[in-house]
């Protein structure tokens, strides 16, 4: 039997509701050990397994730098900002993620990690006033930054200056990039690109803000080999 046709309001609510739907609810901002941040509100990372810090291979001395300064965010003593650049595929965001787990079995419930998600910036002053007067330490997770829009690199120097929209005391910055200064190449070299000096400033500038860079470079052969020997052994593959 043929259902009757739906109430023409209806079927406008119902478009609606496709366009936008309902609103994420914020999460406890204490109850999870990661997060994503679209814009508005916490979202809960439901399902958070970072790799071992000990299956990443090859990257002992930026493994060491950056666990370092979290613990000291998770202690509430002096941290840095953080740039990690370099070579895709070289271990930066699988190191990000595998320190805050690290830091989590240290220290449960001290450290959160943040993954910012949204390409809009503009937004981070609403997080930062979210997460001012947390009793828990959190890393601001910006992962493969690049900038072409000149705003947005200064603005982000803002929030490392200690400005107006300054980070929160109790939150760290930590960008990847595969560029070092985060300002592509093309606004250097090209004789065309609208004030390529200035915008090459820039990123220089808003690199120097970083309290520790960490430089992550393609591996060679034994660096590759010992990679897949130790994803061997901890899967229980032949190798």
């Amino acid at each position: 039997m043929a259902l009757p046709p739906l109430d023409p309001l209806t079927r406008i609510a119902e478009a609606l509701e496709r366009l936008a739907p309902p609103m994420a609810v914020a999460a406890d901002p204490l109850a999870h050990p990661a997060y994503v941040w679209r814009g508005a509100v916490l979202e809960p990372v439901r399902d958070f397994r970072p790799q071992p810090l000990d299956r990443l291979h090859g990257i002992d001395t930026q493994k060491a730098a950056l666990l370092g300064t979290a613990r000291h965010l998770a202690e509430g003593a002096a941290a840095h900002d953080v740039l990690l650049w370099g070579a895709r595929g070289s271990g930066k965001s699988a190191l990000v993620k595998a320190v805050a787990g690290a830091v989590q079995e240290e220290q449960p419930g001290a450290l959160a990690l943040v993954e910012i998600v949204t390409p809009r910036l503009d937004t981070l002053p609403a997080l930062f006033a979210q997460i001012a007067d947390l009793p828990r330490a959190l890393l601001l997770f910006l992962d493969d930054l690049g900038f072409d829009a000149a705003a947005d690199g200064r603005a982000l120097r803002s929030m490392l200056d200690g400005g107006a929209e300054a980070r929160p005391a109790n939150a760290r910055l930590v960008v990847t990039s595969n560029r070092r200064h985060l300002v592509p190449r093309e606004m250097i070299d090209q004789p065309t690109a609208v004030n390529p000096r200035d915008a090459a400033d820039d990123g220089l500038a808003l690199a120097d803000r970083f309290g520790l860079s960490l430089g992550f470079h393609v591996v060679d052969q034994d660096g590759y080999l010992a990679i897949v020997a130790g994803y061997a052994r901890a899967y229980d593959l032949p190798f």
